[in-house]
């Protein structure tokens, strides 16, 4: 099945089965940001946006993203510097495998609300698993990101 769609600001035509996953289609198009770490929507790896909203994209059937607008963690390399450095900067990365959907997430949230509360940031968390930090560390380096991003917009 051939799909068409916007992978990172660049038209990309796919050829795919018709079962194939987003997620599926981002890997083959080298997209090494999305990650697969459950295939039943529960651990956040693969978190991409979708026409500006983030999903789940083991969840999405490609053909049903023909047309749409796809946003990778690859497509938002400046935008995420900063929430990169935050992270780093509070030791929220300690393997970092679950880096990617986690900042794809707190990327969108961030567009979405203007500042946000501990419990809406919370809501962006609850669906990336994290193994390793605890989600202290990550909750403090949004913080310290979310009011940086404020202060630079002033």
């Amino acid at each position: 099945m051939r799909i068409e769609l916007t992978l990172n600001g660049q038209r990309v035509c796919a050829d795919m089965p018709a079962d194939a996953t987003l997620y599926e289609l981002l890997r083959a198009q080298g997209m090494k940001s999305v990650k697969c770490g459950c295939e039943t929507t529960n651990c956040g790896l693969c978190t991409v946006h979708l026409n500006g909203r983030p999903v789940l994209s083991c969840s999405q059937l490609a053909a049903r993203c023909a047309g749409a607008e796809v946003v990778t963690l690859e497509g938002l390399q400046d935008e995420a510097q900063l929430l990169a450095q935050c992270l780093a900067d509070e030791g929220a990365e300690q393997c970092g495998f679950c880096s990617p959907g986690l900042v794809m997430n707190v990327l969108a949230m961030a567009r979405e609300l203007r500042s946000p509360t501990p419990e809406q940031v919370d809501r962006y968390l609850a669906g990336n698993l994290c193994r390793c930090t605890g989600y202290m560390s990550q909750r403090r380096a949004i913080a310290k990101y979310l009011k940086m991003r404020e202060e630079g917009a002033r």
